[in-house]
């Protein structure tokens, strides 16, 4: 069998893998590798042996917590330290299997460990596939907020193997449809019109639709990625790879008000509802352009509002976004579909204007 890879230009140029079966060439990235350490939440452990079954590697398998919870310095120092008994060097590899916080914590072991060994992301959910294993962005969580800190480091590859959706709960389809329908509106709005065709079989696992949709969440990602693999500071419409962070100021604040307990792409969700709000009152967008963000999430089955007497708590943590320079937030916006903009220090009143907005309509 064959899959057609999608290409990322960057500093150190990968592909991305996506096909069903496709787990079953990674034998053929690990040439010269010795030892391969295989870093997976408890729940995916049964996945081990028919992954590893074809590798003539010496394997270490090393298990972190579910979700969330494995991104921090106590399960990184771990990881390093349960690296250094199995003797790994730098011709040794890593791979991280599971979701979108399985590989960003792998990830970040691989660019630390040894200052940098070959790293490999098995994405197992749709978030992951089409959103953290793909863009070289690797980080863990500190209590202060999410991904504070990390590194930007390219994957030797990305093995997308679409098998590993059969056995995925429903609510993290439709919390990886999210990230792809997020695509859909600052870059393709063909992904918008192929989810509003069949929502049901763009949430089938492995259908054909859903493929189609994940390859086109990838190529947007890609394109942005190999332009601007280090998110440089975006001004106005010149916007680089920031633009992929659509709805993720309030979204991140979310999840650290929930105690990472919510999944990221329902976090998501809401956060793009919120945005086109607020570019509504700007006069950036048109009533129907914010509608149709609410239409289509609510399709997916997505959240589209948050408690409204969260707000001021929600802003707080919103000013620690890593987008935000000195004291100014900055928020990526739209002014029509498929047009981001980087909107700096917009006013305090209409912020909260609109968040209390999503909340009444």
């Amino acid at each position: 069998m064959t899959w057609e890879p999608i290409d990322f230009a960057t500093e150190h140029p990968y592909q991305v893998l996506i096909g069903r079966g496709v787990s079953k060439l990674l034998p053929e990235f690990l040439d010269g590798v010795e030892r391969v350490a295989v870093i997976h939440p408890p729940g995916l452990a049964f996945l081990l042996p028919a992954i590893t079954a074809g590798l003539e590697q010496q394997v270490t398998a090393i298990r972190v917590p579910e979700s969330e919870a494995s991104k921090s310095g106590e399960v990184l120092q771990g990881c390093w330290e349960a690296l250094a008994r199995a003797g790994f060097t730098r011709s040794d590899a890593i791979l991280g299997l599971g979701g979108g916080a399985t590989t960003d914590l792998a990830g970040f072991v691989a660019a630390t460990w040894l200052r940098g060994v070959r790293y490999i992301a098995l994405p197992t959910s749709l978030l992951a596939m089409v959103d953290a294993s793909v863009g070289g962005k690797t980080g863990i969580n500190l209590s202060a907020g999410k991904n504070l800190v990390g590194s930007f480091y390219e994957p030797f590859t990305v093995i997308g193997d679409l098998d590993f959706f059969e056995t995925l709960p429903d609510s993290e389809l439709r919390s990886g449809m999210a990230e792809v329908l997020k695509c859909g509106f600052i870059a393709d709005p063909a992904i918008l019109e192929e989810f509003e065709a069949d929502p049901g079989e763009a949430l089938a696992p492995a259908s054909d639709r859903q493929a189609k949709l994940i390859r086109r969440a990838v190529a947007v990602k890609a394109c942005a990625v190999s332009a601007d693999l280090r998110e440089r500071t975006s001004e106005g419409g010149d916007i680089g790879r920031e633009a992929l962070n659509y709805g993720h100021t309030l979204a991140h604040a979310i999840e650290h008000e929930e105690h990472f307990l919510l999944r990221h792409g329902h976090a998501v969700s809401i956060g793009m509802v919120f945005a086109a709000e607020v570019a509504r009152l700007l006069g950036m967008i048109d009533d129907e352009l914010a509608a149709r963000h609410r239409g289509v999430l609510e399709q997916a089955g997505l959240p589209t509002r948050y408690p409204d007497g969260a707000w001021l708590k929600l802003r707080e943590v919103m000013s620690l976004d890593k987008k935000t320079r000195g004291s100014q937030l900055r928020l990526v916006l739209l002014e029509a579909l498929g047009a981001p903009r980087i909107v700096t220090a917009p006013p305090e009143g209409l912020l909260a204007e609109a968040f209390l907005a999503i909340n009444e309509i």
